[in-house]
């Protein structure tokens, strides 16, 4: 699969908190690009800087400096309902607690994205939309059953599903194994594969390294910086 332009541009992007008295640099200038679709990998230790990357990238905070185009549109310095405007249409998100609503049933949950949206679709297109993308993560037949009533695996799926509902340019996922057994870990795994073989953009957050194996690029962060930045063949050569 050739590769696309640059979904995600970033340049010196720098995210600084105040703590009391303490200024605390969380990113320290980094600069990224991500082509689409592309499956990379952002790894690093708690402190490294990854969350604060991730939240960026997920236009969930904002940089204090530098600048972030992503699928086109220059978000840094969005305020934060254009942020989420922008957040609902490009990015679908996969959390490691799965973020579904309890009393709500499968089809539900995946329809939500679309009652944030400005889509204008009807229910019955909602509905349709919905089902497309709980049969894409194999789980027809399931579409009235509520969280309780799932696997863990199968709520992360419908999390998936949720997450490809709004056709995003990028699917960032978090931790998206954490609370996954090895097995299911691999199945969910896969899933992000075939999303990817298929044209989609995923952003992996991860700490664990045979998750991070799963993409075909790693980016190492530490102390607000990018320490590497090696596709999967290059860490298996530098490895051998």
């Amino acid at each position: 699969m050739s590769l696309g332009a640059d979904v995600i541009e970033t340049r010196d992007l720098t995210k600084v908190y105040q703590m009391g008295e303490t200024e605390v640099r969380a990113l320290a200038g980094v600069s990224l690009d991500i082509g689409q679709g592309e499956f990379v990998a952002i790894m690093g230790a708690s402190g490294s800087g990854k969350s604060t990357l991730m939240n960026i990238l997920g236009c969930l905070d904002r940089p204090t400096s530098g600048t972030y185009m992503l699928d086109g549109i220059d978000v840094s310095g969005l305020d934060r309902n254009e942020r989420a405007d922008v957040r609902n249409a490009k990015i679908g998100f996969v959390f490691q607690s799965f973020n579904l609503l309890a009393r709500t049933s499968t089809l539900e949950n995946v329809e939500l994205p679309l009652l944030y949206s400005e889509s204008g679709l009807s229910q019955k297109e909602r509905h349709e939309r919905a089902h497309a993308a709980i049969a894409r993560v194999g789980l027809q037949g399931r579409e009235g059953h509520y969280p309780s009533q799932l696997s863990g695996g199968q709520q992360q799926r419908v999390a998936i599903a949720r997450s490809l509902i709004n056709d995003p340019a990028i699917i960032l996922a978090d931790e998206p194994t954490g609370n996954l057994d090895s097995a299911t870990s691999e199945e969910i795994m896969a899933l992000f594969q075939e999303l990817n073989d298929n044209g989609k953009t995923v952003i992996l957050i991860t700490h664990e390294h045979d998750i991070a194996a799963h993409a075909k690029r790693i980016v190492h962060v530490k102390d607000g910086r990018i320490l590497s930045d090696e596709t999967h063949a290059q860490v298996r050569v530098r490895k051998s």
